[in-house]
């Protein structure tokens, strides 16, 4: 049977298990990257055809051409699902992929912004318009609660409490994340204005953050966002401002202040602790001290 027909089964099995649009155009993707592979160096395009010795020329093959381990490993990931559902459906009696480990990867210090930086491009918006406002609280909800763009695109009102707000993550999973007093603080006022703007317009839409035509915002709106606060604010040219780096921060920020790695991984929607663990290793030495100097067991006594 050929890897392509199978690959079309395959999304379709994904789609019915409500797996995002994002995480199976990645699995596609990399299908994609190995079916042309097989063809263009064994001419091979029948499953049956396929060895475990052929998926390691392709990890071979991703090493030469200098993707990283990281990016490969992803790949790999990829088969393995494939392989679990071609087992599990028995289009296969044996899983190729069983023998097939993951590589070493190299540990990735993620930098991201100072405080410093972060005040500076929250200030960039003010509260004198709608689009302002709503800029506004969009930079400071994302360094407040570490929220993922696509769960920051996708808020709706109702899911908004008192104290914290739920939120609809990764794998269609729920989790509660909490909203600080200065959030809060900014949320009211922007919601006063928001309410203002809209008042002669019906909106077919409960999405917290809208554009100024009442529609969901779209991930290049928001993206441009955070992009043109990080040039006003002159954040360094190493930076990357993008959501992502603001939820970089939001976690790194917590752990410095002393939030646990448990409570840290809940309140940002890991998957598990190790994932949390990544970001200790961008904490400096100098924050680390100064951490270490609020919890001393003999002060605590």
């Amino acid at each position: 049977m050929l890897m392509k027909d199978l690959q079309k089964e395959f999304t379709f099995d994904l789609q019915i298990k409500n797996y995002s649009k994002r995480t199976i155009e990645t699995y596609n993707y990399n299908l994609d990257q190995l079916i042309n592979f097989m063809k263009e160096q064994y001419d091979v395009a029948d499953l049956e055809d396929i060895s475990t010795l052929h998926i390691k020329k392709f990890i071979q093959y991703q090493m030469e051409v200098g993707n990283k381990s990281n990016y490969t490993n992803t790949m790999i990931k990829s088969f393995r699902a494939f392989y679990n559902y071609l087992v599990s459906e028995e289009h296969v009696s044996h899983n190729i992929m069983a023998k097939i480990k993951l590589l070493k990867e190299e540990k990735v210090v993620i930098k991201t912004f100072t405080d410093k930086e972060v005040a500076k491009m929250i200030e960039v918006y003010d509260f004198k318009s709608y689009l302002n406002a709503r800029n506004k609280v969009i930079i400071a909800m994302f360094v407040d609660t570490g929220l993922r763009m696509s769960e920051l695109i996708n808020l709706h009102c109702s899911y908004l409490n008192e104290t914290n707000m739920r939120v609809l993550g990764k794998g269609s999973k729920w989790r509660y994340v909490p909203i600080s007093l200065m959030l809060k603080k900014y949320m009211i006022r922007f919601e006063r204005i928001k309410e203002a703007y809209f008042k002669n317009k019906s909106l077919e839409h409960d999405n917290y953050f809208l554009s100024r035509s009442g529609k969901p915002l779209t991930g290049v709106q928001i993206q441009n966002i955070v992009r043109e606060a990080g040039v006003k604010a002159k954040v360094r040219e190493e930076i990357r401002c993008s959501p992502h780096t603001l939820r970089h921060y939001s976690i790194q920020s917590n752990l410095r202040n002393g939030l646990d790695l448990y409570s840290c991984s809940k309140i940002a929607g890991h998957e598990n602790i190790q994932v949390t663990k990544r970001y200790l290793q961008g904490i400096e030495t100098e924050n680390i001290l100064e951490m270490a100097s609020r919890t001393s067991p003999l002060m605590n006594l």
